[in-house]
């Protein structure tokens, strides 16, 4: 792990974010104090992620049925007609 002092990464930023995008990890110091860790994020996935992965979730033909007044009045912001 490098340590660096917040006046050299400040100078020479660029050079130092292609070494932790190689994977390195630096700890920022101020006076030689650690007050930060610059790491490399987590890579993203090769493959996209498949839409409907919940298995065993079935959804019931009422499901599909027109909404009771009330809460449809409720979603619009109008009052029960009640």
């Amino acid at each position: 792990m490098m340590r660096l002092n917040i006046s050299d990464a400040k100078t020479h930023l660029s050079r130092y974010l292609e070494r932790v995008e190689r994977g390195e990890t630096i700890l920022l110091c101020r006076r030689n104090l650690p007050i930060a860790e610059i790491r490399p994020l987590p890579g993203r996935p090769s493959s996209r992620r498949p839409v409907g992965m919940d298995r065993g979730l079935t959804v019931p033909p009422e499901f599909f049925d027109p909404l009771p007044d009330d809460i449809l009045a409720a979603f619009e912001g109008g009052k029960n007609s009640e």
